[in-house]
């Protein structure tokens, strides 16, 4: 009889109980935005990147359900009582000066980047199926027992088509009402819809080879800047850019030229028309994580109120040093 093992990062089925198991031995994180395990290094910002992180402990599989430790120490300290506010009598006729409004900034447009083209729902039947493959859709966990498409009758695949939502301490999906409290009790909500086979493999690379050549030319990406009265700090938004093939150049004072490739099969080529001239030499840029930042040096030292030359401008707004969180 098999059994299925309850590790986190595992979930397979298994009928040796000395066979080998690959697991996330911590609990998951989800810290401003980033999201990934207490026992490994990786962070990822969607969810589904967050599935396919490799577990980083190996060991024997598991039926023993892990009940959740509490990490709340009791209080020791003596709790002095907070005397109680002594309400304020307002005058008649006195009323209340109404706060200052402070002029907002209009935000600048940024041409929208049309979406990409969904993948398929289904597998490609001319796509081989790896073994031990596991479902695309979420909250299925099906693993590929064969490699041949025509050994796949009687599969029946229950996922959640929406997003999972995480609110308030709550958990669940978009797709269901069921709501919980626990990580674990939330990756074992059953799907709420069903189709016939399992999406193994999707349309696979061939849909990319459609497009041209296997990569996706990304038109637009969005950017903010803030400035100092000699230096202009911009961010440009692209996950995943490769350091290693990435072309920046500052081929003149007020032009950029960008050539980032990206891990994923993505590629954003394009110059960048500048508000004003730079001094190349002392300019710089850093590759991070989601964006690219360019530390560039003014030539002239005058206030730039847009980043591009071919941008609308909203209005002379002189922004000193770093902007703070809302």
């Amino acid at each position: 009889m098999s059994l299925k093992c309850v590790h986190k990062g595992c979930g397979k089925k298994f009928t040796d109980p000395d066979e080998a198991c690959t697991y996330h031995p911590g609990p998951p994180i989800f810290h401003e935005g980033q999201k990934g395990w207490k026992c490994c290094k990786s962070r990822v910002l969607t969810f589904d990147e967050f599935l396919t992180i490799p577990p980083c402990t190996t060991g024997k599989h598991s039926t023993e359900e892990e009940l959740p430790v509490s990490t709340t120490a009791p209080s020791t300290e003596d709790e002095t009582p907070i005397p109680a506010l002594k309400p304020v009598a307002i005058l008649a006729g006195e009323a209340l000066a109404p706060p200052p409004r402070v002029p907002q900034p209009t935000p600048q447009s940024v041409p929208e980047q049309a979406p990409p083209e969904p993948e398929s729902e289904e597998d490609d039947p001319s796509l081989p199926i790896p073994p031990n493959t596991t479902c695309r859709r979420r909250g299925c966990g099906a693993f590929s027992s064969s490699s041949t498409p025509s050994l796949r009758e009687g599969e029946q695949c229950v996922f959640h088509p929406g997003h999972p939502i995480f609110h308030e301490g709550s958990k669940g999906w978009t797709c269901c009402k069921r709501r919980v409290l626990e990580f674990d009790e939330f990756l074992r909500i059953e799907g709420c819809e069903k189709k016939e086979q399992h999406k193994f493999v999707g349309s696979g690379a061939k849909g990319k080879e459609a497009k041209g050549g296997g990569e996706e030319r990304v038109e637009n990406v969005k950017h903010d800047f803030y400035q100092t009265p000699t230096t202009v700090h911009a961010s440009l938004y692209l996950k995943k850019i490769s350091k290693a093939s990435a072309k920046i150049s500052f081929s003149s004072p007020t032009t950029i030229e960008l050539d980032l490739p990206t891990t994923d099969s993505k590629r954003y080529k394009s110059s960048l028309p500048l508000y004003a001239p730079i001094d190349t030499e002392k300019s710089a840029w850093k590759i991070m994580g989601t964006k690219m930042e360019l530390t560039l040096v003014k030539a002239d030292g005058q206030s730039w109120p847009v980043l591009r030359a071919d941008e609308r401008r909203t209005g002379e707004i002189i922004q000193i040093g770093k902007a703070g969180r809302a």
